[in-house]
């Protein structure tokens, strides 16, 4: 079967948050979620390994599919951000196996696993070389390093970007760092794609949507988001609403507009 690319803005759903946290809200049937997201439009889905294989004639050649190879501790040993231990779990083999269409892995800028996981990021893209198998890197700095005293700045964002890059990602995935001048500073910094992370819910939807429109307007090519659709009272129309604004480029009443409709 033929590879599947990402078109060149996307929404790609992030459903590989249980593999460490367990049982997440939203995401007690990924069946479910799966049905909803790919029929209102979703354009990728990044997930664990159980999720593909579980749910694999509902993902595998019908849109591009990204294992997640890579995992922590959970929340009961450890916290998001401050990590001591970090491991690949599942391997570029594997990834081939299942057949997905790319794979994604951690970057931390700063943490005390950041070695590890550049390690990882630098093993794996060599793994996938030899078919160009797509490599997504989520490029974070760590909180609680006084070398980084505001993580969400754009210039540790914008490093942390460009140390995926060089590593050889063929996507970056990053936070957005409050402004479309920040954000312009980390694209401009990253030779690769860049798709802004959701994190935790955010507080309004319309929030999330402004967040979107100014990461696309900086040159952001769209989102890697998990809880800010999942958890929304409606994913499926909000998978519409970040079309309006990736794909369609409308305004944000506009996609507020498609959200209430």
């Amino acid at each position: 079967m033929a590879r599947m690319r990402l078109p060149e803005r996307a929404i790609v759903i992030a459903m590989d948050h249980a593999r460490t946290l367990g049982v997440v809200p939203g995401l007690e049937d990924p069946g479910a979620v799966l049905d909803r997201v790919i029929a209102a439009g979703a354009d990728a889905i990044m997930t664990s390994y159980g999720v593909i294989k579980h749910y694999h004639s509902r993902l595998i050649g019908r849109l591009p599919t990204y294992l997640r190879l890579d995992g922590g501790p959970t929340p009961q040993r450890e916290e998001w951000l401050r990590y001591t231990e970090w491991s690949l779990l599942h391997t570029v083999e594997d990834a081939r196996r299942l057949g997905v269409d790319g794979v994604c892995l951690m970057g931390f800028l700063g943490g005390a696993v950041e070695m590890r996981t550049y390690e990882i990021v630098a093993r794996v893209v060599g793994d996938c070389a030899s078919d160009g198998l797509p490599v997504m890197v989520e490029a974070l700095p760590v909180r609680d390093n006084p070398r980084i005293p505001d993580p969400m700045d754009a210039a540790m964002m914008a490093s942390a970007a460009r140390i995926a890059f060089e590593l050889g990602a063929d996507i970056v995935k990053t936070y957005y760092p409050g402004s479309v001048e920040g954000f312009r500073r980390v694209v401009a910094s990253c030779p690769a794609p860049c798709l802004i992370a959701g994190g935790e819910r955010m507080d309004t939807v319309e929030a999330a949507l402004r967040v979107v429109h100014g990461s696309v307007a900086a040159g952001g090519k769209g989102v890697v988001f998990g809880r800010n659709i999942w958890q929304s009272p409606d994913p499926a129309r909000m998978v519409r609403a970040l079309s309006a604004i990736i794909h369609d480029g409308a305004a944000v009443d506009a996609a507020l507009e498609r959200l209430a409709a």
